[in-house]
């Protein structure tokens, strides 16, 4: 392409068109085919193909026609054109068909040209076929006439299909083809309008000339698809589609001007190639194409580089290797063999593959042989695989596979070649997924059943790993069974044995579940996790552990303290509180002891026995007096519901005091104790063999404790190892022991798990540790025991008490005691007063303090207060209370304002200090007062205020008069702005504030001075900082402005403002002047706004509007700016200036230009602006003649608007309308009497005058029609408008005459004619006359014998009875007075005849009233249909709507009142999640969780009980209010009965209306407007029905209660600190 159309480009660019039009280019070397593309010759694609080349219009094919030529010099200018035969120099010289544009001349050397049909049929195509893709690079056209004023190139790639255009031309592309751009081209393949060959000049001769590939713009890539595709072409067309002409045609279009315009082209080439993309050299001719012309370009390419097809468009067969492309200058892209190893001749092409393998290689073989397959037919195909010991190209070198089919995959596929990397041998089986072997026919290990439908092959064995023995074949590779360890089951050895669990690879398989046996049900565990099933408040996997806030009870837990018990003789029997010290040891339990004295007892209540079982008794007791020989016997009773006694004795032995330490007593045998019994132990103690009472011997009893006998507990009983291991350890680590004796020591390990074992079955669990929340330190306690760790001296396991001496149990624990010593009688204190017991003397409650009067407890002494006190401190002796105006430790001294020395024995007294008066006068104005005894004076401090030696005096900064009684001293009000120790800084009389500091000012210096502002009060006062050129000239003075003192704001000249004064007010302007700011003025409707610039006054104005106050358009603007400026716009090419006429908007153009804005060429220049040039000189003729027609049809317009205005026609004036008038009215008056001839000729003469009138007013049309016509530039739609509008009025003026011709005819003549028809209706009636007058006159004659004897009379008023209801007593004149009914020959006072009416009986009366039945029922059906409609329409409609609208108003609420319940609900779950992760969050402290408590709990709801039922109440009463429901219901449904009521009523009438017969047409017409009614009604009914329905739907929904929906959300708390925290949130959610 590059050599064939780049080169030829540029080397025709310097050719003449001559020297192209006979140029063919040479094939390409054969050397060009082997190194690089190659390409046919070039020449005219014409040659050859004239069968091919055709036109729409042709002169003279149908026979001779005449043509003439323009500007011809000689005489002949019209010449003859006949194609019926082929041109022949010689016979048919004047023939020019379109095959004459293939060359010049003929023969001779005469030119030879193709030429159209003259006259007015511009669009005309010359269409090329051929017969195979070309490559088309040019296009050049010689005519002999002007050249065409617009054409069209376009091209066809799929022989005729499909056209796109190549190029368009055109005098004027902008008016010709508005849509085409008309800009230059910028691509080669731009689509574009150009103007340089429609010129009218030259007028023969002129050439257009067209290249695909304009040289002006490079094509870097020849190759690329659209460039392809730009030359390619198989059909090419030119379409002519306007002629140049002179213009003249526009004024006169008769056939000698017409003949002279026509299109005719001496020459057509249209040079290309035979399209080959660069694979050949040469081009053959196409099959079936016998065409052998010289120079001719054939179709079928001699195609190299292994390709073929017409154009070289496809590699050869097995030449696909590569892809196929277009040869280029460097590379021939030749198609490559493809490589399929001898096994087949056959493949394709396949992009994909050859992107894959990098471009090298794409093709594909097909329909490989030898049992081979892939892209080479290089692998064997399945069930084969490839004999390594052969060639790839060795027809037998695929051989089958030898697999199982069974074990092996697809069907015994096997390795079709070797390739180690990725495992494969060839000829190897792969075998399924669980099978193995050569063949593939046996099971892997842990798998078994080998089966042919088993897509994997064999079944795994599915044996648990850690449940087998075997790890090497874990099954039978038949069965299927797998072989388990010792503790393992199952088909799978995946399940653990009862009693065990956690499967595992362990050597036995599963470990024991060692569930505890009092904390877990039983032995049996959850094989996952070996979780045993445990007992209540117990936790872990063996139910070993107990959960928090529970314990396991002690043996001894079930003790009964003797201080709790009642004694037996209750004088002997006392409690004694031993308190607890650090330096002892705790040896017993509770409070203390019960003191019982010899032959004493005490009683035990018990009545909380846990289980039925046998207990042991153990009395704990400690001896009062540690003696030798002493010996006590105790005697045990027993007595329980049952009413069983048993009585026991007891020798205790008290040996010695070192043995003392074991002390307690046990009943040789247990005793058997069962829930929900009460016992009662009575025990009593008498010294052993004594026969009398010893009134100084006691006994210490602690408490009687109950020890459960728990060999009889299961676990324990039994001879099971277990049960022994568990006796023994009991035992061995002296479990039962420890809990003999207090305090109990440490317990072993193994003792705290066997206790807590034997309290889970005794109690079905743990119990739990209730520990006193104020007395104890957490809700937790020891596991064993259950003891809570309590505050400071707080006592018992659930700390629920206070230690004896102490007293106050609260919070914080107890409060020791504390009494003293000395003064109380023993330890111990009220336990909720705390008072102790004091002895004699002393007093308070602790018994520390003296008698009143006395101190130093407890070497109380008097008190020593100089005699002016009687009490002193108890233990300071400080005296209390000192009189005489004393003071001091001991009242030793004068108070102050007193003097004197009031010690015992002076013999002084404390006197009051003289400044200047007493100090309980109202002048006492000092501190103390004290004697000087050098001067004996008496100096007074004074207060503060005050100076002076009786402090009489004001201070500097004070003011007053405290020499007079009453008299003080205030400080100066100057608020801290003068000097306090300057005399003279405010008067001391009026205390006026006279030396201000800090620029203050005033009788109190609590303002700024003149020039200053700010806050006095707080030494803030600074200098006004006004602008001397906005404020106000009185207030300023030397350069320095007054300002308001408090803010500093500045009196301000008119119209200026700022705090300054520095500014002009909005919409004010001109600062600085004397008067202040002068107004804006802006105009309203053109500025932005009503402010402008301050120092120029100018305001921001509007688009296009300019000025100072935007009164004025702005520059390069024109219009009124009172309403509207407008742009300019003036061209810069074609104006003069750039501004425009400021009233028209007109610019100033230069010579050449036009227009309002200067952008058009002027009258008598042509082009496109700005290329404007001058026009002929023979245009000044035709625009002459132009302008004289725009003169005559503005003199017919002017006409036309005075015809319009004066309605007067020419040719019509009043004379001839009164004249038509007048013809026309005799025209109805002979039409009303009848006169036919008369008719007819002044209808006539009418017609005539019309079709005159209509003669002229066409003639008159038709002359303005071609004088338009003429004038193509003009404008004739006015005038044309108006004629057709008078022309259709005459029409149809004349049509309505011709009607009314027709219908008069019609009257007169005819069959059908009124006329006609009474002739023959008068001619019937005198035929029955004359056939019936003489039977008429025979029957007369027979009949009046018989009439004379009637009696005529009577019969005659029966008649006119039965007719007309009444007789017939006529009188004189023809009134019948007694006869209201009438009858014959009766008649009124109006002379009308009389014969019954209303309450005659007659059958005119009869008939009478059934027409005024039939009307009535007409009336009331119209009524009906009346009343239905307004039902239908008005009231039914209105009262639906309006519940309707009501309904969905209370709609709209509920929904808004549910959204805004639904948001408060979100708000309150996201608050709640707020306040939930605040607290649990790691670094929330208590006081923080405990205050956001207090904060939730503080918050109450928006909504209580009493607003949220006044809401409901609301709901229900809107509800009530929805325009009354069940009202408008039943409204609705009376309405709908009366709709009912007029349907019956309406059918009533419609039976009523059938029995009338002479009403029969009036009824059915009512009939139809009662059914409309009717079914309106029902429709209307529907609807209201359907309303309703929807009404009740909604209200219900509305009605429907909502649910009030409590929700609870509850978090626990916990914290670090001791006490834990339980906060409860509870939210109600009203939905």
């Amino acid at each position: 392409v590059r050599g064939m159309t780049g080169l030829a480009d540029s080397f025709l660019m310097k050719l003449s068109s001559e020297s192209v039009r006979t140029l063919n280019w040479l094939p390409s070397s054969p050397h060009g085919c082997t190194e690089g593309s190659c390409y046919p010759a070039t020449g005219n694609l014409l040659i050859g193909r004239a069968v091919n080349l055709t036109a729409t219009s042709t002169c003279g094919l149908n026979g001779p026609e005449r043509y003439c030529i323009v500007s011809h010099l000689q005489v002949k200018k019209c010449f003859e054109c006949n194609s019926q035969h082929p041109y022949d120099p010689n016979v048919h010289s004047n023939s020019h068909r379109i095959e004459n544009v293939i060359y010049l001349t003929d023969s001779n050397g005469v030119n030879t040209w193709w030429q159209s049909v003259h006259g007015v049929y511009e669009s005309v195509s010359i269409r090329l076929n051929l017969e195979a893709e070309f490559h088309f690079t040019h296009l050049i056209m010689k005519f002999k006439t002007f050249r065409p004023a617009a054409l069209v190139i376009e091209r066809s790639a799929d022989f005729g299909r499909t056209w796109r255009p190549y190029r368009y031309y055109a005098s004027n592309c902008t008016r010709t083809f508005p849509s085409i751009p008309a800009n230059g081209l910028h691509h080669v393949n731009d689509i574009i309008c150009e103007e340089r060959y429609s010129d009218i000049e030259p007028s023969t001769n002129g050439e257009v000339i067209y290249k695909v590939l304009d040289p002006a713009i490079p094509v870097k890539d020849p190759y690329r698809l659209d460039i392809q595709e730009l030359l390619r072409i198989t059909n090419l067309r030119i379409n002519f589609t306007k002629l140049n002409t002179l213009g003249d045609d526009l004024l006169d279009r008769r056939p000698e001007v017409l003949q002279k315009y026509y299109y005719a082209i001496y020459e057509l080439v249209v040079r290309g190639s035979c399209f080959c993309y660069g694979h050949a050299s040469e081009c053959a001719p196409v099959p079936g194409i016998d065409a052998r012309e010289i120079g001719m370009i054939h179709g079928r390419c001699v195609c190299k580089h292994n390709t073929e097809g017409l154009n070289c468009e496809r590699c050869r067969n097995f030449h696909n290797d590569l892809p196929w492309r277009p040869a280029e200058a460097e590379n021939p892209h030749t198609c490559r063999e493809c490589n399929c190893n001898g096994h087949s001749d056959q493949c394709h092409f396949d992009m994909a593959v050859y992107m894959a393998t990098g471009n090298v290689s794409g093709g594909v073989c097909d329909d490989c042989l030898h049992n081979t397959m892939g892209r080479n037919c290089e692998t064997c195909k399945p069930f084969y695989y490839q004999d390594p010991n052969r060639d790839i190209r060795d027809p037998r070198v695929c051989v089958a596979c030898d697999c199982d089919p069974v074990g092996s995959l697809e069907g015994g596929v096997c390795d079709t070649h070797t390739d180690f990397e990725m495992g494969m041998i060839a000829g190897q089986c792969r075998c399924k997924v669980n099978v193995k072997g050569t063949r593939c026919d046996d099971c892997k290990e842990g798998y078994y059943g080998l089966s042919q439908n088993d897509p994997l092959g064999c079944q795994p064995c599915n044996c648990d790993p850690r449940g087998i023995i075997v790890m090497g074949a874990p099954c039978d590779q038949i069965s299927g069974d797998c072989s388990c360890k010792r503790y393992v089951t199952g088909r799978y050895c995946n399940q653990c044995l009862p009693e065990y669990w956690g499967l595992s690879n362990d050597l036995a398989g599963c470990r024991p579940c060692d569930c505890d046996f009092g904390g877990a049900f039983n032995n049996r565990c959850m094989m996952e996790t070996g979780q045993c099933d445990c007992r209540r408040h117990l936790i872990g996997r063996q139910c070993s552990d107990v959960q928090p806030g529970y314990f396991c009870a002690p043996l001894d837990f079930y003790k009964y303290e003797a201080e709790d018990a009642t004694g037996h003789s209750p004088p002997d029997v006392r409690t004694v509180h031993r308190e607890r010290t650090l330096s002892h040891m705790v040896t017993w339990t509770g409070p203390g002891f019960s003191r019982v004295k010899d032959g004493a007892g005490l009683v035990f209540t018990i009545d909380n026995i846990p289980y039925a079982m046998e207990y042991d008794i153990m009395i704990r007791y400690e001896p009062e007096v540690c003696e030798y020989g002493e010996n006590m016997m105790g005697g045990f009773l027993v007595e329980s519901k049952s009413k069983i006694k048993y009585k026991i004795h007891l020798l205790l032995h008290v040996l010695s005091c070192s043995m003392c330490s074991y002390r307690y007593i046990q009943m040789p045998r247990p005793f058997c104790f069962e829930p929900s019994n009460r016992y009662v132990v009575t025990v009593r103690f008498q010294r052993h063999g004594a026969t009398h009472r010893h009134l100084t011997a006691f006994i210490l009893i602690d408490s009687l404790v109950l020890i459960p006998k728990y060999t009889e507990l299961p676990g324990f009983q039994g001879n099971t190892p277990e049960s022994e291991q568990r006796q023994e350890e009991m035992i061995r680590y002296m479990c039962l022991d420890s809990f003999m004796i207090t305090p109990m020591p440490a317990l072993a390990e193994m003792c705290s798990k066997l206790i807590c074992s034997i309290s889970s079955i005794i109690h079905d669990g743990a119990l739990p540790c209730e520990c006193d929340p104020q007395g104890s330190l957490s809700g937790e306690c020891d596991v064993v025991g259950g003891q809570c760790r309590c505050k400071p001296n707080v006592i018992g396991r659930r700390c629920d008490q206070c230690a004896p001496g102490t007293y106050g149990f609260g919070v914080s624990g107890c409060t020791a005691c504390d009494c003293h010593s000395d003064g109380s009688l023993s330890h111990q204190c009220d336990p909720v007063t705390g008072q102790c017991q004091c002895r004699q003397g002393a007093t308070g409650r602790q018994c520390s303090d003296c008698q009143p009067g006395q101190w130093g407890f407890p070497s109380c002494t008097p008190c020593q207060c100089n005699g002016h006190a009687d009490l002193c401190d108890p233990r300071t002796g400080e005296c209390r209370g000192c009189r005489d105006f004393t003071a001091g430790h001991l009242c030793e001294r004068c108070m102050d304002t007193f003097f004197g020395n009031p010690a015992l024995g002076s013999g002084q007294h404390c006197r009051p200090c003289p400044c200047p008066n007493n100090p309980n006068s109202d002048n006492f104005n000092a501190l103390s007062c004290q004697v000087d005894h050098t001067s004996d004076q008496i100096m007074c401090n004074c207060k503060q205020g005050y100076m002076g030696l009786r402090c009489d005096q004001c201070a500097p900064g004070y003011y007053g008069n405290p020499e007079q009684p009453g008299g003080q001293c205030f400080p100066c009000e100057c608020n801290g702005n003068i000097d306090t120790q300057d005399p003279e800084s405010c008067d001391p009389r009026t205390g006026e504030c006279i030396k201000c500091l800090y620029h203050t000012d005033g009788p109190s210096c609590a303002q700024c001075q003149n020039g200053y502002y700010g806050n006095a009060l707080a030494h803030d006062c600074r200098r006004c900082t006004c602008v001397t050129a906005g404020t106000l000239q009185s207030a300023c003075s030397d350069g320095h402005c007054d300002c308001d003192r408090q803010t500093g704001a500045c009196p301000c000249r008119e119209h200026v403002v700022g705090h300054n004064c520095d500014q002009c007010a909005p919409n004010y302007w001109n600062f600085g002047q004397d008067r202040g700011c002068e107004p804006c003025n802006c105009n309203s409707q053109h500025a932005l706004g009503s402010h402008c610039n301050m120092f120029t006054g100018q305001c921001h104005c509007h688009s296009g509007f300019g000025g100072k106050q935007c009164t004025e358009c702005e520059l390069f603007h024109w219009g009124d700016p009172r309403e509207q400026c407008h742009e300019c716009n003036c061209n810069p090419e074609g104006a003069e200036i750039s501004q425009c006429d400021r009233l028209t908007g007109a610019c100033e153009c230069r010579e050449g230009a036009t227009g309002l804005q200067c952008n058009q060429c002027a009258r008598g220049f042509t082009g496109i602006f700005p290329k404007c040039i001058q026009c002929h000189p023979c245009f000044q003729l035709w625009d002459d003649a132009v302008c004289q027609i725009r003169r005559d049809l503005d003199h017919i317009q002017s006409r036309v608007q005075e015809i319009l205005k004066g309605g007067i026609i020419p040719g019509a004036g009043d004379a001839r309308i009164k004249e038509l008038e007048g013809k026309l009215k005799q025209v109805k008056d002979l039409i009303i009497t009848q006169d036919r001839d008369r008719v007819y000729q002044l209808i006539g003469q009418s017609i005539d005058d019309l079709r005159w009138g209509n003669s002229s007013l066409s003639f008159v049309v038709s002359h303005h029609l071609t004088a338009v016509n003429t004038g193509s530039r003009l404008n004739p739609y006015p005038l044309l408008v108006f004629l057709t509008d008078q022309f259709e009025k005459v029409k149809q003026y004349y049509q309505e005459s011709l009607e009314a011709e027709m219908k008069c005819n019609a009257s007169v003549f005819g069959p059908m004619s009124p006329l006609e028809e009474s002739n023959k209706i008068r001619a019937r009636t005198e035929n029955l006359l004359d056939e019936t007058e003489n039977d008429i006159n025979r029957n007369v004659a027979s009949c009046c014998p018989a009439l004379n004897l009637i009696p005529l009379t009577q019969s005659v008023h029966g008649a006119i009875f039965k007719v007309c209801g009444g007789h017939s007593n006529s009188s004189v004149n023809g009134s019948c007075p007694d006869s209201r009914c009438g009858g014959a020959g009766c008649h009124d006072d109006q002379g009308n005849r009389v014969c019954g009416g209303v309450g005659c009986s007659g059958t005119v009366g009869t008939s009478v009233a059934a027409l005024n039945d039939a009307r009535n029922v007409t009336d009331s059906l119209n009524t009906a249909s009346k009343e239905l409609q307004k039902v239908s329409k008005k009231d039914i409609a209105a009262m639906t709507q309006n519940l309707k609208n009501q309904t969905i108003n209370t709609l709209e609420k509920a929904n808004k009142l549910s959204k805004e319940l639904k948001e408060s609900n979100k708000n309150l779950t996201e608050f709640i999640e707020k306040i939930k992760n605040f607290l649990t969050e790691e670094g929330a402290d208590p006081e923080s969780i405990e205050k956001v408590a207090q904060e939730v709990l503080s918050i109450t709801l928006p909504l209580n009980r009493t607003v949220l039922d006044k809401m409901i109440a609301q709901i229900k009463e809107s509800l009530s209010n929805i325009g009354n429901i069940e009202g408008i219901v039943n409204q609705t449904t009376l309405h709908t009965t009366k709709v009912k009521e007029l349907l019956d009523a309406a059918k009533q009438a419609k039976r009523r209306a059938e029995e009338v017969k002479d009403m029969t047409n009036i009824t059915k017409e009512a009939l139809k407007a009662s059914g409309k009614a009717i079914e309106k009604a029902q429709a209307a009914l529907k609807e209201a029905h359907n309303n309703l329905n929807s009404t009740r739907n909604a209200t219900a929904e509305v009605q429907n209660p909502g649910t009030c929906k409590f929700t609870g959300f509850t978090y626990f708390l916990s914290s670090t600190s001791p006490m834990s925290t339980f906060v409860h949130f509870t939210s109600v959610l009203f939905i």
